[in-house]
């Protein structure tokens, strides 16, 4: 008797996974959909779609992996599970490379045997290190200053082997930052504990952190503080769709860098969330991070040529505002504080 056929999606139940789960879910709701997350960082109520089964494992456990291909046909995989705090990358090594790297490899074995052929990448543009020049397109040269980017790359490396030797097509998505929440509200960005800048800032004004550090102000910026390209969260869900769909309609393994090709600056974030909310923001400012670039913004140019993406939500100040939408509504008393 054949499989029951299925996509794959590790890391389901964390912030850009679940908002793709529950994309997918919607855009295909007779598609079959299984999340493996350990929920170490994930949460189980973040997978609101009906047509969703939640596997609760380590990718590491080959016993997990097997048993997911031994039930179903996956036709496909989204990949997000990865540890992603650059600071903790540097200072735990070892860590990263465990998880970002080898455990992988477990799931790849398992679409070697199956013949899995579609596998979607979830990377960073932390794989290019220090910018050579704004916007990065993919030409740029790939010289990541941290263990988190090196982890990344390395698996982009495995890639593009497993693709030459067992034809397992992929698409590697590089995302810049990540931000906001679901427009309507239903879920949202909910890490313990929070680094990420937009709702650290949040949480500063509610309470739930005491301020918000602003790490290095001696940058060669126009304010001196970092400079990123803020992606909304809904916008890199279409993009893994569309990632799938370019595979199934039999694209070749390709990369593409994932942003909006503005950035905005921390001191820049801080001033929206003052004027969003009509609050300020405790601000505290410490030494630069080890492995923090200056300035981080993409050429989303290939993206939109090949794979017909681009970002629709372009404006930082509504990231803010849904990302409080968020912070101060569904997820308010959901979890305990940080």
């Amino acid at each position: 008797m054949s499989l029951p056929s299925a996509i794959l999606v590790t890391g389901g139940a964390g912030y850009i996974g679940s908002h793709t789960v529950r994309h997918l879910a919607t855009t295909s709701p007779d598609q079959r959909i299984v999340v493996l997350d350990s929920l170490e960082y994930g949460h189980r109520d973040a997978l609101v779609s009906s047509n969703v089964e939640l596997v609760t494992g380590n990718m590491a456990d080959p016993a997990v992996i097997a048993g997911i291909f031994s039930r179903y046909r996956i036709t496909a995989v989204l990949h997000f599970a990865a540890y992603v705090m650059v600071g903790e990358s540097v200072t735990e090594p070892l860590k990263y490379y465990a998880n970002n790297l080898a455990a992988p490899l477990v799931l790849l074995e398992a679409m070697r045997l199956q013949g899995t052929k579609h596998f979607i990448f979830s990377s960073t543009c932390a794989t290019f290190g220090n910018p050579q020049y704004v916007p990065m397109d993919e030409l740029h040269p790939q010289q990541p200053i941290n263990p988190y980017g090196q982890s990344k790359l390395m698996l982009e490396r495995v890639l593009k082997d497993c693709d030459h030797a067992f034809g397992i097509q992929h698409v590697i998505l590089r995302y810049f930052n990540a931000s906001g929440c679901s427009a309507d509200g239903v879920i949202g960005e909910d890490h313990t504990p929070e680094s990420h800048l937009i709702p650290r800032t949040l949480m500063a004004i509610t309470g739930e952190a005491a301020e918000v550090t602003i790490f290095g102000t001696d940058y060669p910026t126009p304010d001196g503080t970092c400079i990123r390209d803020y992606i909304h969260v809904q916008d890199l869900a279409e993009a893994h769709l569309c990632a799938l769909n370019y595979l199934k309609n039999g694209g070749e393994s390709t990369h593409v860098n994932l942003g909006t090709g503005t950035g905005v600056s921390v001191r820049g974030i801080i001033n929206l969330a003052e004027s969003v909310t009509g609050k300020t923001v405790p601000v505290a400012i410490g030494p630069r991070r080890e492995g923090d670039p200056p300035e981080l913004v993409g050429n989303p140019a290939k993206a939109k040529a090949v794979l017909g993406w681009e970002a629709r939500y372009r404006d930082p100040r509504a990231m803010v505002e849904s990302a409080w939408a968020w912070l101060t509504g569904p997820r308010k008393g959901r979890y305990p504080a940080n």
